[in-house]
């Protein structure tokens, strides 16, 4: 059972000392979702957000979160051209916690709202955060992956989805591909969000205003943090994204899109390896259709590899593979 704005308002007067809340409203699809929450206005007229975790997953999610706000320290954050959101307060509720967040304002996009304005301040955004000093993720105790650890675990996903018999021998053949390819793996380990996407941006007039979602902070793969913008629907933004990218960090990587669109198509292996582990024909039958999809785009017919390819899934595809992943992970 959800609980109401006006419970979780009640709850931020108890996680905030000197919290005096005038209004309140429901923040996201009360009931539904991961989270309870709810956007409170202050007598002295700021904005908060106060969530409860309404799963396990959800509630493993806020805690990573928290450490990861602790360690963006205000030296840090102020290295970043947009707003990080900070803890307040906590406070124990029905064996969970309501989590009290300062508001970082600016609007959600999804995909196919992105123009190639916002498209190029998203690529400024993610080489911002991957500028970073991997000295802070480090001594937060945060996960650190070099390149090595990126192919090793590519490879080792390749493997396990073919291995089920049920990966195109066409897609098999450009993935394994792909794998052996050194050059693609030459790559310097950044900080990255970890949990880049639409979901996680707030923008206004086509600048990227705020971050949210820091629960898969780290040392990785730069490119976990831009696949996702290859599902960019609008003319030029994909490109956009990745220029500026390239404009703000130098040609430092030059295999980082097609690595980017071998880990997009990477997210069907690991949702048919998810369908497998827990027999779902559905989740499995849907995975098979998406990679019949990746089989029948003309380029993947005539045997391109990743290095000269530009194949992505659709818009929708993307969104929803990655919100099913995430929820696979958990």
């Amino acid at each position: 059972m959800s609980r109401s704005h006006f419970t979780l308002a009640a709850l931020a007067t108890s996680a905030v000392a000197g919290l005096d809340v005038v209004g309140t409203q429901p923040f996201g699809s009360m009931g539904h979702g991961d989270f309870d929450a709810a956007l409170l206005t202050a007598r002295d007229g700021g904005h908060w957000i106060v969530r409860v975790p309404r799963s396990e997953k959800a509630e493993a999610e806020q805690s990573a979160d928290l450490v990861a706000l602790r360690a963006l320290s205000t030296g840090v954050r102020s290295r970043l051209p947009f707003a990080v959101s900070s803890f307040a307060g906590q406070v124990p509720i029905a064996g969970t916690r309501a989590v009290v967040y300062e508001f970082v304002y600016g609007s959600k996009i999804s995909l196919d709202q992105i123009t190639p304005e916002l498209a190029a301040s998203l690529g400024e955004a993610a080489a911002a955060i991957h500028a970073l000093p991997t000295s802070f993720v480090v001594d937060a105790g945060l996960a650190s992956h070099n390149a090595i650890d990126g192919h090793r675990e590519a490879i080792t996903l390749i493997d396990r989805a073919c291995a089920t018999g049920l990966v195109p021998i066409a897609l098999q053949q450009r993935w394994e591909h792909a794998g052996a390819e050194s050059a693609l793996w030459q790559y310097t380990a950044t900080v990255i969000n970890g949990a880049f996407g639409s979901d996680s941006v707030l923008a206004a007039s086509d600048q990227v205003t705020g971050i949210l979602g820091w629960h898969g902070l780290r040392v990785g793969d730069p490119a976990l943090d831009l696949q996702w913008l290859l599902g960019c629907t609008q003319p030029g933004a994909t490109d956009a994204a990745f220029d500026a990218y390239s404009a703000a960090r130098g040609q430092i990587d030059r295999q980082l899109r097609q690595r980017a669109t071998l880990l997009s198509e990477l997210e069907v292996a690991r949702w048919l390896l998810h369908g497998t582990e827990v027999r779902s024909t559905s989740i499995v039958d849907d995975a098979v259709e998406m990679m019949s999809a990746l089989t029948d785009d003309a380029q993947l017919r005539l045997g391109s590899s990743i290095s000269d390819s530009t194949i992505a899934l659709t818009t929708d595809e993307l969104e929803n593979l990655m919100d099913r992943s995430e929820r696979a992970a958990g």
